[in-house]
């Protein structure tokens, strides 16, 4: 309709609006501009002021519909956020990076990474589940991987010559998980594709890798000593290093329920 057409009589628009709406994919504006446009004609609202408040409402629909969908796309075992994560066994100028890293994105924007080190059971999954849930916060994409399963699907990628088409599908990700990598042994799997993606990544994209090994424990990763000095170097180039001390907090629950059966035995 151009500027010098007729306009619809009010009965005509009601019937013919909800079908442009859903023409130009504006949902909100579909479901909502009939009780606005009431609240609107109740309280004197300018014109002006009844359109920003759909699309006001419009926006604030769409961005929570993206975030459910990272949500969904990000693959994560479950969800948890950095206020429920028990701090003590890291050291405070730890525990506030990480806290700086969870506000703000543009460590992602500098392709820089963060690699998480501690023994099994501190909490490594922990605060990457949260780091990767304040990041999609801020409308980024990104996918958690266990490191064995990702080296399975990039194995399976090389097998049908498809490696480098995965590796660069995987770019669409601003941070990429890769959950206990030291779990990894070249002895099970051929891990060199691990290596490509590493290196696929540096200066372009983001890695966060959480591992119960420290860097020299990782010959047993990799097929070869060189490739590890390769792949290390890349990692820690722009990387965040922070290190989780501490026993185990599955191992204190068992021992914790150990106790309070020995203190009250059952009838």
């Amino acid at each position: 309709m151009t500027t010098s057409s007729p306009v619809p009589r009010s009965q005509a628009v009601e019937a013919a609006l909800p079908l442009l709406l859903k023409q130009l994919k504006l949902a909100r504006f579909r479901s909502h501009w009939q009780p606005l446009s009431q609240q609107a004609e109740a309280e004197g609202w300018s014109p002006g002021q009844f359109l920003y408040a759909l699309c006001e409402q419009e926006c604030e629909h769409r961005q929570v519909a993206r975030r459910q969908r990272l949500l969904r796309d990000a693959h994560l075992p479950w969800q948890k956020g950095l206020d429920g994560f028990d701090h003590q066994h890291l050291e405070p100028k730890h525990w506030q990076e990480l806290q700086v890293l969870s506000r703000s994105h543009t460590w992602l924007l500098q392709a820089e990474n963060l690699l998480l080190f501690g023994p099994s059971g501190v909490g490594k999954t922990h605060l990457a589940i949260a780091i990767t849930m304040a990041m999609i916060e801020q409308d980024q994409a990104c996918r958690f991987f266990p490191a064995t399963a990702l080296v399975q699907l990039l194995q399976k990628a090389k097998a049908s010559f498809e490696l480098p088409a995965l590796i660069q599908k995987l770019d669409r990700y601003a941070l990429l998980v890769i959950d206990d990598i030291s779990y990894v042994r070249r002895s099970e799997l051929e891990t060199s594709v691990l290596f490509e993606l590493i290196c696929h990544r540096y200066e372009r994209r983001s890695l966060l890798v959480t591992s119960n090994q420290p860097f020299r424990e990782w010959d047993e990763i990799f097929p070869s000593g060189s490739m590890t000095v390769a792949a290390v170097d890349r990692l820690v180039h722009h990387c965040h290093i922070v290190g989780i001390k501490g026993e185990s907090y599955r191992q204190k629950q068992a021992a914790a329920r150990v106790s309070s059966d020995a203190a009250d035995p059952p009838t």
